[in-house]
């Protein structure tokens, strides 16, 4: 039976974002809980989604948006933590819990849930990835028998506006002389939102993915360095990228934990300890083939150098 109506725990960022526009390309209606809806008023407007205020981890505001939903997705997550309420335990774990919960008591019978690639309980390097695998774990065991679950553990994500290749980007712009890297042999197989999402809608109705977990990785495996080089170089800039030493890059993770917004942490630091690719093609699993990241970041870094010269331009004018 397709699915006509889907609640999204984190439906408004990065992936929510995308999630939503394809299900509302194909009919299906999307409720998306959020805090503050009024900072998120262009989901409604593109017509992707319902932001409804709400908090999601009272399972009692929870419930009644999941009432005749067909399927509930979550997507909530941090990278970093930022005091308690922002805690890898309180996001990964405690709403995990909630939500099972609200649908078992809404009689939602369907559930995604985003994981990490390397997610552990029990050897994750790092908090984020021990919480992460903690949480899956639990959506599998916790729903049981009554909801039917599909996880998905991706490596790093990136599209028009992520934040890992974006990120990398405003960097290497305003930072002058050389640009030091941490963990600069550190391996990634990223992968295209656009293939996260079809996977995610591909297994939405379909039986024979209920239980399973799937990695989802792009084509092409790169160390941080190369990424970090092929970006400066996509956006046509000349800056010497230079590999610290582990030793290094444990100290810059600790100093630049501390600074507001927290760009990189001890903890980011030993989520990179482990390579994040596949060993599965769960992409070619569910129908899709890889999109390259070549094809795809040239687009929107060239929109980006654009924007940047536009407003350089503006600025020299006045």
């Amino acid at each position: 039976m397709k699915s006509n109506k889907v609640c999204i725990l984190g439906g408004t960022g990065f992936v929510g974002r995308h999630l939503a526009a394809t299900l509302s390309a194909n009919e299906v209606k999307c409720v998306i809980p959020s805090r503050h809806p009024q900072r998120h008023r262009n989901l409604q407007v593109a017509g992707q989604a319902e932001l409804i205020q709400a908090n999601p981890f009272d399972q009692q505001e929870l419930e009644p948006l999941l009432e005749g939903c067909d399927a509930a997705v979550n997507l909530a997550g941090i990278l970093n933590e930022s005091g308690d309420k922002r805690s890898f335990k309180r996001i990964h774990i405690e709403l995990t819990d909630t939500l099972v919960n609200a649908c078992k008591a809404a009689g939602v019978r369907r559930l995604l849930h985003m994981s990490a690639l390397n997610a552990n309980e029990a050897n994750g390097p790092s908090i984020y990835l021990k919480t992460k695998g903690e949480a899956e774990n639990r959506a599998h065991t916790l729903g049981q028998p009554q909801i039917k679950i599909t996880s998905f553990r991706p490596s790093v994500i990136f599209g028009e506006d992520d934040s890992f290749i974006n990120r990398f980007a405003s960097l290497l712009q305003m930072a002058p002389g050389p640009f030091p890297l941490a963990c600069p042999n550190a391996r990634f197989a990223p992968v295209y939102v656009g293939d996260v999402v079809q996977a995610m809608y591909n297994a939405l109705d379909d039986p024979s993915t209920w239980g399973k977990h799937y990695d989802l990785c792009g084509p092409g495996t790169y160390t941080l360095k190369e990424l970090v080089e092929y970006t400066a170089q996509t956006l046509g800039i000349h800056k010497w990228i230079v590999g610290l030493s582990p030793g290094l890059s444990a100290l810059q993770a600790r100093m630049l934990g501390l600074v507001p917004g927290k760009p990189f942490t001890y903890d980011n630091y030993l989520s990179m300890q482990v390579d994040s690719v596949c060993s599965e093609d769960g992409l070619g699993q569910l129908g899709i083939e890889a999109t390259r990241l070549e094809s795809v970041v040239p687009y929107f870094l060239g929109q980006r150098s654009e924007r940047l010269r536009y407003y350089q331009l503006i600025t020299r004018q006045r």
